[in-house]
C-alpha cells in the first residue's frame, strides 16, 4: 500500500507555498487595468517569470520520487496519477502571472513600465538579455582576478613597510652581534 504520510506532508507543503502565492493575489484591486496591462507587457519583454515555468514540474518529480520511494511496486501508478494532478494544476500558473503583475505594477509606474518593454523589447534589451549573464560572469572573473593582484600587492606593500618600520627601532639584544649595515 502506498505509504500516504509522505504523501500528507507532499501536498501540505504544496498547499502552503501555493496559498501563499493566492493570498496577495487578494491585494490585487490597488492596481488599475492599464498598469496590469503594462506590467504584463513588461514582464513578458524582461521574462521575469521565465524561471517559474519548472516549479510545478520539479515538484511533481520530487513527489513522484518520494512516493515511489515508499512504495516501489507502485511506480507505474505513481507516476501516471502525479502526472495527471500535475496537469490538472497547471492552469494555476495564471495565478502566479497575475501576482507578479500586480507586483510590478505596485513597483513600478505605468510610464516605467512602458519604458521597460520598450527598451528590452529594443534590439539592445535583447542582447542585454541575452548576453547579459555572460559579460556579468566574465566581469565577476576579471573583479576576482583583480581581487587576487590587489591582495598580494597590498600583502606585500603592507608587509615590507611593516617590516622596515617595527625592525627599524628594535634594539639588539644584550650579547647578539650588532647586524653588518
Amino acid at each position: 500500500m502506498i505509504n500516504l504520510a509522505g504523501l500528507g506532508r507532499t501536498m501540505a507543503a504544496t498547499a502552503i507555498i501555493l496559498s501563499a502565492v493566492m493570498v496577495p493575489a487578494l491585494r490585487a484591486q490597488d492596481v488599475t487595468d492599464e498598469q496590469v496591462k503594462a506590467a504584463r507587457a513588461a514582464i513578458e519583454a524582461v521574462g521575469a517569470t521565465n524561471g517559474f515555468d519548472n516549479i510545478l514540474p520539479n515538484l511533481a518529480e520530487r513527489l513522484k520520487t518520494t512516493l515511489i520511494q515508499s512504495s516501489p511496486n507502485h511506480q507505474e501508478l505513481i507516476t501516471k496519477t502525479v502526472d495527471e494532478k500535475a496537469l490538472e494544476l497547471a492552469v494555476r500558473r495564471a495565478d502566479l502571472e497575475r501576482e507578479a503583475a500586480t507586483i510590478y505594477a505596485k513597483t513600478f509606474t505605468v510610464e516605467q513600465l512602458n519604458a521597460i518593454t520598450a527598451f528590452y523589447t529594443s534590439d539592445a534589451g535583447k542582447k542585454l538579455l541575452k548576453d547579459g549573464p555572460i559579460a556579468s560572469r566574465e566581469m565577476m572573473k576579471a573583479a576576482d582576478i583583480w581581487a587576487a593582484g590587489i591582495s598580494r600587492d597590498l600583502n606585500a606593500a603592507a608587509t615590507k613597510e611593516l617590516d622596515a618600520t617595527l625592525t627599524a627601532g628594535q634594539q639588539p639584544l644584550p650579547g647578539a652581534e650588532k647586524p653588518a649595515q
